[in-house]
């Protein structure tokens, strides 16, 4: 990454190691807890409703998160969430460690789903706070690198988790895997403690907390290109994504171990950052709206072709596919944020993004589950990228603002 050395200063690199260390931990949890529980209990919904649990509080929570991100002291409120993340990798360790050997396996699955859903709550705080304090250390003329940066330093840690929690699956207990985590984000928190605090960027003054959620609201409504970006990628990984099946496909169809599975789970992140650093390096030029709605395509098209994949390296190549196509997406997705939205409104912008990509992903891992159920594995993967499909072209045609997308 050569252009790492134009854009970091010390609290930038602080910045990005604690958030590659936290999110590779994070990213760890999914694989983790996916192999253990279609183990433990064989249910494809199950799967489904982990992403159901983590969604709600994050959901509910994103609007009120980002008027608390724009009015409090980002460092400490990135830290708190930090120690939050501490205390959830040691309850997953409790819950899949021999000192709940006693509880039955409907009681340890709804005792995850609780847990899970605190995770959510920490997500609706700590996304648009890593998004909203980039602009506070880096100069202004270098957000829109810093951003492309940040992507890929997250990319990075979202390649790694998976795979080390595969290798982890095949070696060690899941338990002790989570005191592995806990160790990380323990880390993770010291190294971003070295970063000093910032200004407050918005004072809401005696406006009520619901007031300026609207303000957040009314700015992404009226950013027509922006809210088409954001809609257009939300449907897409809404009907299109197959996260929350990997387990099955790994086990049931590919016959594979945990360590290809885990394979599988960073194959679309290291698709994401192929993409991101050759984008970085040669910036789209022009028509970046037009370039948005093919990518997405692409994505439904490569979702099909898993679907129908017997084997793990065809597999293997769909998803690297999927993540090229939808890491075009994040990086145009990206630098729109960083060029439209004021210092002031980043936490609530940030916050009404955090509703689409929680909606598409985790509300996604549910639709698949419970599509899995109903049509069988193969056809709800079909059935989620042709609607994908379906979704760009109603784009295309009925949502012009999102063609005229250009910087």
């Amino acid at each position: 990454m050569n252009i790492r050395l134009q854009v970091i200063n010390k609290e930038f690199t602080f910045f990005l190691i604690s958030r590659i260390i936290f999110t590779s931990g994070m990213k760890m949890v999914p694989v983790l807890l996916g192999w253990y529980l279609y183990e433990l209990t064989g249910s494809k919904l199950v799967l489904g409703m982990l992403g159901l649990s983590e969604v709600i509080p994050a959901i509910l929570l994103a609007l009120p998160a980002g008027v608390k991100v724009d009015s409090s002291p980002k460092r400490a409120l990135i830290l708190k969430c930090f120690l939050a993340y501490v205390g959830i990798a040691f309850a997953f360790a409790a819950v899949t460690s021999d000192l709940s050997i006693g509880i039955s396996s409907e009681h340890k699955t709804y005792i995850i789903y609780g847990i899970v859903g605190m995770t959510g709550l920490v997500r609706a705080y700590i996304s648009p706070s890593f998004s909203a304090i980039i602009a506070q250390i880096v100069n202004p003329d270098d957000l829109v690198k810093a951003a492309s940066v940040n992507s890929m330093s997250w990319l990075v840690a979202a390649v790694a988790g998976p795979l080390v929690a595969g290798f982890m699956v095949g070696f060690w207990q899941v338990s002790f895997s989570f005191l592995v985590i806990s160790i990380l984000m323990i880390s993770a928190l010291f190294i971003f403690s070295q970063i000093g605090e910032k200004q407050i960027s918005y004072d809401k003054g005696k406006s009520r907390t619901w007031e300026s959620v609207k303000e957040g609201v009314d700015f992404v409504w009226n950013q027509k290109a922006l809210l088409g970006a954001m809609g257009l990628d939300m449907f897409a990984v809404l009907f299109g994504g197959a996260i929350a099946l990997l387990p099955v496909f790994a086990k049931d169809i590919l016959q594979v171990g945990p360590q290809a599975f885990g394979f599988l789970m960073s194959a679309t992140y290291l698709g994401n950052f192929i993409a991101i650093y050759f984008l970085t390096k040669h910036p789209l030029l022009g028509k970046q709206g037009y370039t948005l709605i093919y990518s997405v395509a692409g994505f439904g098209i490569c979702m099909i072709v898993f679907a129908f994949s017997q084997s793990f390296i065809i597999s293997f190549i769909a998803l690297l596919a999927s993540g090229l196509f939808d890491g075009v997406s994040v990086i145009i997705r990206g630098t729109i944020f960083q060029i439209l939205v004021p210092d002031h409104m980043r936490g609530r912008v940030s916050s009404v993004n955090s509703i689409f990509i929680n909606s598409s992903n985790e509300l996604g891992q549910f639709e698949s589950g419970v599509a899995a159920s109903i049509l069988g594995t193969v056809p709800s993967v079909v059935f989620g990228g042709c609607m994908t499909l379906m979704v760009t072209v109603y784009s295309y045609f009925k949502v012009p603002a999102l063609k005229k997308l250009e910087y």
